[in-house]
């Protein structure tokens, strides 16, 4: 049980898919809209998996029922409901623009049905920026039209530029220039990488493309030189229990097809120096929140101490404001 002083903490999310977000009931709504009749318990179905490729196979199939800018901006307000009730007062909300584009869609008028949605939930005390995303396997150039489509849009919402996908699927070096180029349209950098893959694919995302914060980045642990030069350089991995015992990913780290949460390389990630941040991305497909997330850093061991360390990490590496951040980093304790 999570101690009644953390669970009422305000709380920052970094790592979360707005896609990844469609509950039953949502994608029940959403295929209505479109002509087919999709039960709740369908979708319950579709969302039980053994591994990563049947998680994307189900991402892609759920996703298919977002075709316009009404569809989007459903979504996002009940992704928005869902934040307030876990005492989320900021996120950052990966948008996956490429696969907007593969599907011929206007991002600029997904994206503007989007932030008007978020209106009302801005004056209730939520507060989300967004990072446009790419889809590594679908290439370089592709992921360069997601960098064009966000200066397209030209809103100071857009935070953060960065790849997800198949990490082993392509070079990391293949994408420097749309990488370049986010940083030149003053976007912060972001990549998925030792979620699969191994430590390999973490330091080449820092030291070729210049990365800031690392998606998932669990493969970590079989390097200590790289988690040294993590912890060094403040470089933050986003970790997602629930995804990676989901998606397989932590069996295929751990090299135990048994892995359980209790066996995640959190603590060690975290007492190493590195400044992990706790974050639940798909929650509706993982069947996750954030606040049982936090519940199960409780039970792998974490201290109070080190709960709020959590908490205070994923305030520090929020792509805020300096004012924004210290206001947020003053909300919370230190211990």
């Amino acid at each position: 049980m999570l101690p009644p002083r953390i669970a009422s903490l305000p709380k920052v999310e970094l790592h979360l898919h707005l896609e990844g977000s469609i509950r039953p009931a949502v994608a029940s709504a959403l295929s209505a809209r479109h002509g087919f009749v999709l039960t709740e318990d369908e979708v319950r179905r579709r969302y039980d998996y053994r591994n990563f490729t049947e998680f994307i196979e189900a991402f892609k199939w759920v996703t298919s029922f977002l075709r316009d800018p009404r569809d989007f901006a459903l979504l996002a307000a009940d992704l928005a409901e869902q934040l307030l009730e876990q005492h989320v007062v900021y996120a950052e909300v990966t948008l996956s623009v490429g696969i907007m584009l593969l599907r011929k869609q206007d991002p600029e008028a997904n994206f503007e049905a989007i932030l008007a949605a978020m209106e009302p939930f801005e004056k209730r005390g939520l507060r989300l920026n967004w990072i446009f995303d790419a889809v590594r396997q679908f290439g370089p150039e592709p992921a360069l039209d997601v960098v064009e489509a966000a200066r397209r849009c030209a809103s100071p919402r857009i935070v953060a530029f960065g790849i997800g996908g198949d990490e082993l699927s392509i070079p990391t070096h293949e994408f420097r220039y749309a990488y370049l180029r986010a940083k030149s349209a003053g976007m912060r950098l972001l990549m998925h990488a030792g979620e699969v893959g191994g430590p390999e694919k973490i330091r080449e995302a820092v030291e070729i493309l210049g990365v800031e914060r690392i998606g998932h980045g669990i493969a970590a642990i079989h390097d200590p030189a790289l988690m040294d030069l993590l912890a060094e350089r403040r470089i933050p991995l986003e970790v997602c229990p629930t995804s990676n015992l989901r998606t397989g990913a932590l069996a295929l780290q751990l090299r135990n097809p048994d892995a359980t949460l209790q066996q995640h390389p959190l603590p060690q990630l975290l007492r190493r120096g590195i400044p992990v941040v706790l974050s639940t991305d798909d929650p509706a497909m993982f069947h996750a929140s954030l606040v049982g997330e936090y519940e199960i850093a409780a039970q792998m061991g974490l201290s109070e101490a080190e709960l709020v360390t959590l908490h205070r990490n994923a305030a520090e590496h929020a792509f805020l404001p300096d004012e924004a951040r210290r206001a947020q980093l003053a909300s919370l304790p230190r211990k």
